[in-house]
């Protein structure tokens, strides 16, 4: 029994030379992470997380805070995440802070606040996370204004651009009533001037079968009139053509006649008589 139990001790002590080594690990994880060699600190963190086990909330949070400042995002978050249940408040708050940092430095605000409220909820003591999450909610309220006076001007280009086709569809409609007057009135002045140059056609067939009529009556007359004249022409033995003739020296005598009396000087009247 007491052999068992001997055993038993000896299996479950630490093992001097793992506890050594640990705390070697540890030291030089400090040493490199406060030198501000992030890196090595980093690979000595995660020896001791991975290989050799260690679950201590400070290892974890000095390994986050090394990948953090080496900008490596994904294995920074994954540390910080698992501190979130610490049982360790201040710890937990730092976890919470981070988080909400790093979504704030990726411009995910609504993220960020969340996480940073969590943060004061764990410890409403942590200033620098009551820091952080004024600057994000000034940073929300801004976005929001910004988002608002965007969706305004969307409005407004939205409404302006229905006010641009309206008045467009306007003046469509404005010009289709022109050309339609227009075309309209065209129409009605080729009416009338179709119906002008028809009356006007008329008119001049009119006066066409008037001339007409007048020469066919002149005609009639000129002949009813012909037969006195040839019988008195015959009584006098004087043909037609020798008529003519006649006639037309007795027109020449009398133009002679007046322009003689035209150049007939008139005679002057003597001063010494009266007037009458």
């Amino acid at each position: 029994m007491k052999a068992l139990f001997f055993i038993a001790l000896l299996v479950l002590s630490p093992d001097p030379i793992e506890i050594n080594r640990i705390n070697k690990t540890k030291k030089a994880a400090e040493s490199a992470y406060n030198a501000g060699n992030y890196e090595l600190a980093a690979s000595k963190y995660k020896i001791l997380a991975d290989s050799m086990r260690i679950t201590e909330d400070e290892v974890y949070l000095n390994m986050a805070h090394s990948y953090y400042h080496l900008n490596d995002s994904t294995n920074a978050t994954n540390a910080y995440q698992q501190l979130t249940s610490s049982s360790n408040k201040e710890i937990r708050s730092i976890a919470y802070q981070q988080l909400g940092v790093m979504a704030k430095n990726y411009q995910q605000l609504n993220e960020a606040e969340s996480m940073l409220k969590s943060a004061i909820r764990a410890n409403p003591a942590n200033s620098e996370a009551r820091y952080n999450y004024e600057i994000v909610k000034k940073l929300l309220q801004k976005q929001n204004e910004q988002n608002q006076q965007n969706q305004d001007n969307q409005n407004q280009d939205q409404q302006d651009q229905n006010q641009d086709q309206q008045n467009q569809d306007q003046q469509k409609q404005n010009q289709d009533k022109q050309d339609q007057e227009s075309e309209q009135d065209s129409q009605e002045q080729q009416e009338q001037e179709q119906e002008q140059n028809d009356q006007e056609g008329k008119e001049g067939e009119q006066e066409q079968q008037q001339q007409q009529e007048g020469e066919e009556q002149n005609s009639e007359e000129q002949e009813n009139q012909q037969p006195g004249t040839r019988e008195k022409l015959e009584e006098m033995n004087i043909s037609e053509e020798k008529a003519r003739m006649i006639l037309e020296a007795m027109k020449n005598n009398e133009f002679q006649y007046i322009q003689q009396r035209k150049r007939k000087p008139t005679k002057q009247q003597d001063p010494n008589r009266p007037d009458w």
